[in-house]
């Protein structure tokens, strides 16, 4: 148990716990108000009320969500000042402003006009309420944009260098507009919006599957399959430059991500491995199967690869990325899901289009409403395994290539870092157990298809009383 007598393992482990955990929030929040936009939109469109109770519904794990992403969040940004303080000093002009920006701008912006999306149906404007959840949804997204901004430039520094130990910013635009910022903010948004597809999916095939409220639900899933013919497709699309990105500015972490341990020459067809072994002791993988000629397909669409890919070996152990086993196979389960979302779009679709997703005939679908169920929690799974790769392939750098995590971590006793990091573990477990049993309560209970439209029950209380004579006899008036 060595590890628990190192300072910069326990503080990694420990960030890694709460970034795991805050992740699961704001990944379903970004989404999900993406969808209360839609339906709100459909409701002042159509004035059908299944659309507004659809957005009464689904606000109510919105709002879940988002109370323990922020309960969840904040403690994982003070870690810079605590466990990461030499990181922070280093990068803190532009790393710092760049958090700075999420919280003021975008945090603010979600949070502002939450209580009017939750709390104004009856006190504003149709109009106001609709703007309120149009900026809930603008916030929270821009959110992502200001933290996936930063992480990229982790990934590729821009805009400066680092001075006497301390990056110094020449060009915030350049440092903002990073080679991964577009494609990485474009992944993470499908990202986000494609877990809370088919988590809204999922729980509206047990609802059909259990013969609840069929006409409701069955309207659900078809909103989220419209837009998942759009979105699984191009999230795959949008996963692959990003790969080729990491093919040509981060090539240990793609020689990681494959398992690749000897240097592939430009001009030669290589093999792809589907599942192997990797042995980092021996650098080699002790198993493996291949299949051949796929890795130029998978990075350029042709077989024979234009520009070598380099082997683990060309760099020296303590200057590539060290669990590659995680690596290897957090790339292939987030790969698989991205396939499994599009394959099962495609079937619901095929059945869609043959008349079996109607109120009538939806609840007859039972191995496709079970697929959708199975894959409600794919999406957590898949976002997961890309921040590993993201973040464990980029080792040993913070700073990637500039300033090394050894050197980055703050000097703390081992100690005081289990600790925080026990206590963090335990928080969060009952944050999670208290999540899901809230959560579980308001998906057993289910909308209120009686709740009264707005300004339905003011027109109630305002109608003029009618006067009824005195049915009483004469004596007893």
């Amino acid at each position: 148990m060595e590890f628990l007598q190192d300072t910069v393992v326990l503080s990694r482990l420990q960030f890694a716990v709460t970034a795991i955990f805050h992740m699961l929030w704001p990944v379903l929040t970004t989404g999900m108000a993406i969808y209360l936009v839609i339906v709100e939109g459909m409701w002042l469109r159509t004035r059908n009320p299944d659309y507004y109770h659809h957005a009464r519904f689904w606000a109510k794990l919105y709002v879940l969500n988002f109370g323990i992403g922020v309960a969840s969040g904040v403690p994982m940004e003070f870690q810079f000042g605590t466990n990461w303080a030499p990181f922070s000093e280093a990068v803190g002009d532009f790393f710092g402003s760049v958090l700075g920006f999420e919280a003021s701008m975008a945090f603010m912006l979600e949070a502002g006009f939450l209580g009017i999306m939750l709390f104004g149906w009856e006190r504003v404007p149709p109009v106001i309420h609709y703007l309120s959840t149009i900026m809930v949804a603008f916030g929270a997204n821009l959110s992502t944009f200001w933290i996936i901004t930063a992480n990229s430039w982790l990934q590729t520094p821009s805009g400066g260098e680092v001075v006497d130990g301390k990056f110094v910013v020449s060009n915030y635009f350049e440092a903002i507009f990073n080679p991964f910022m577009v494609n990485s903010v474009a992944h993470m948004f499908l990202a986000t919006l494609e877990t809370s597809l088919f988590v809204i999916g999922g729980i509206s095939a047990w609802y059909l599957i259990n013969g609840r409220h069929p006409q409701f639900f069955a309207r659900s899933l078809k909103i989220v399959l419209a837009a998942a013919i759009a979105v699984a497709p191009l999230q795959i699309y949008v996963g692959h430059l990003s790969g080729e990105q990491v093919y040509r500015e981060q090539p240990a972490k793609l020689a990681a991500m494959e398992a690749q341990w000897e240097t592939v020459p430009a001009g030669t067809a290589a093999p792809w491995s589907a599942i192997a072994l990797p042995n980092v002791e021996a650098e080699r993988n002790d198993f493996e199967i291949a299949i051949p000629n796929a890795l130029g397909y998978i990075l350029e669409l042709k077989p024979q690869l234009s520009e070598p890919v380099l082997g683990l070996k060309e760099w020296k152990p303590e200057d590539r990325p060290g669990m590659v086993g995680l690596i290897y196979y957090s790339f292939r389960i987030m790969v698989a899901i991205g396939f499994f979302f599009a394959g099962l779009m495609l079937l619901s679709v095929v059945q869609w289009i043959r008349g079996k997703l109607s109120a009538e005939e939806i609840g007859k679908q039972r191995w496709l409403l079970v697929s959708w169920i199975f894959a409600a929690p794919l999406g957590y799974i898949a976002v997961e395994s890309g921040w590993i790769v993201r973040c464990v392939g980029r080792q040993p750098w913070t700073l990637y290539e500039q300033i090394r995590t050894v050197d980055a971590a703050s000097k703390l006793p081992p100690g005081n870092v289990l600790v925080s990091l026990t206590g963090f573990t335990v928080i969060y477990s009952l944050l999670f157990v208290t999540a899901l049993y809230f959560g579980s309560r308001i998906i057993r209970k289910g909308p209120d298809l009686d709740r009264p439209l707005p300004g339905q029950a003011e027109q109630e209380l305002t109608e003029p009383a009618t006067h009824k004579p005195d049915s009483r006899p004469m004596e007893a008036q």
